[in-house]
């Protein structure tokens, strides 16, 4: 499953930089997660990095984006051979 930041995005930009596969942007008011690359960072770490470092807990499982762990080794796979 693909997470998404909801409205309590305080735009602190902890987040953006600790994303392995960029998929979080700067947007108006709040970041948005771009739901084709997020692979919850499977693939590179045992948590999302994102979450671990919102200071106020605003990034959660996209319902709109369900994944399975083998989907998401997929979506990883195919995002490192585009490099």
């Amino acid at each position: 499953m693909s997470l998404m930041i909801t409205e309590e995005c305080i735009a602190c930009d902890a987040c953006r930089d600790e994303c392995p596969n960029f998929a979080i942007e700067e947007a108006d008011p709040i970041y948005i997660i771009d739901p084709d690359s997020c692979t919850e960072c499977v693939g590179h770490f045992d948590e999302p990095s994102c979450i671990a470092v919102c200071p106020v807990e605003c990034i959660i499982p996209d319902p709109d984006n369900v994944e399975s762990v083998e989907e998401l080794k997929l979506k990883y796979e195919q995002l490192t051979n585009e490099e």
